[in-house]
Formats: structure tokens, sequence, C-alpha cells
């Protein structure tokens, strides 16, 4: 099972670096590129434990949906989501947060997956799918990182107490 772990620094405090995190519309935004839509569940906001979120994209020239539900939430360091339906076997995906003594707020993601069909599967993780889902927690998280620096976040939907 591959295990993908990112960090991120962030020149925000950890509460607000958390609720960006939780953002649908945050997690749209991150990945345009994709045409990603929230259309069942949670679909704009902050998601919330015990609720789930059905994404539609393209990934790899194919149109997807996949269902998660949050697991876990604990304000303002930890939360976790969890496939229910989708192309993958199984996933997790769990989000730290650590306020750092100069006010930043370091996150990291810890995702790990089982993709399907067996063999084939494992050798698609090694031939493209491990960097590609690499790549794409990277832009989400570049994304998450420069909004919350530059003060786009106040346009999001959940975003209003921090303002």
């Amino acid at each position: 099972m591959p295990s993908l772990h990112l960090s991120t620094t962030i020149n925000e405090p950890i509460e607000l670096v958390f609720d960006l995190a939780r953002s649908i519309d945050l997690h749209i935004l991150s990945l345009e590129h994709t045409n990603e839509k929230a259309i069942a569940g949670r679909t704009t906001g902050l998601v919330e434990k015990g609720e789930t979120v059905t994404w539609r994209a393209k990934h790899l020239g194919f149109t997807q949906e996949l269902t998660s539900l949050i697991t876990d939430v604990e304000p303002h360091n930890y939360f976790a989501d969890q496939l229910v339906k989708g192309a993958f076997k199984h996933f997790k995906h769990e989000h730290f947060f650590e306020q750092q003594e100069d006010g930043s707020t370091l996150m990291k993601d810890t995702f790990n997956y089982t993709s399907p069909l067996g063999i084939l599967g494992k050798l698609a993780d090694t031939l493209f799918l491990k960097n590609y889902m690499t790549r794409l927690l990277e832009q989400r998280n570049k994304t998450l990182k420069d909004v919350a620096e530059d003060g786009r976040w106040k346009e999001l939907p959940g975003m209003d107490k921090h303002k």
C-alpha cells in the first residue's frame, strides 16, 4: 500500500489553515484543472465529522466519481477522510497541523491508498499513479498556502469567523 507524506509551512495561524484544509470551495479551486466538483453530500463550506462528499473530476483521462467520509475532526490539530466509494480499493487521507513558534502553521498530509486490480494496480502505482497523486496533493497544498497568505480566503464560504 503506497503511503504519501507531504509537509507544507503556511505563514498563517493554525485556526485559519485548519479551516482552509476543510474547505470544499478551496479544494475545488485547487484542482480546477481536473474540473473537480462536489456533487453530493457537503458541496460547499467546511466539512465536519460524519459528513460525506461526493466528487466528480477528470483524472488520467477519465471522468470519475469518488465519495469520502470525514471520519475524524480534532480542531485545530487533525482531521481525516476515508474512501466510501470510488476507483481506489481503499484510501485514508490524514491532515495534521502544528502551530510553529513564529506563528506559522506546519501542515502535514499522510495519504495511504490501495489501488484496485491487484498486481496491475501495483504496477500502475509504480509507473505513474504514486507520482500523479503526489502532484495532486502538492497542487492542493500550494493553492491552500497561496490563498491563506494572500487573503483570498476571505472570499470563500465558511471562512467568515476569521475576518
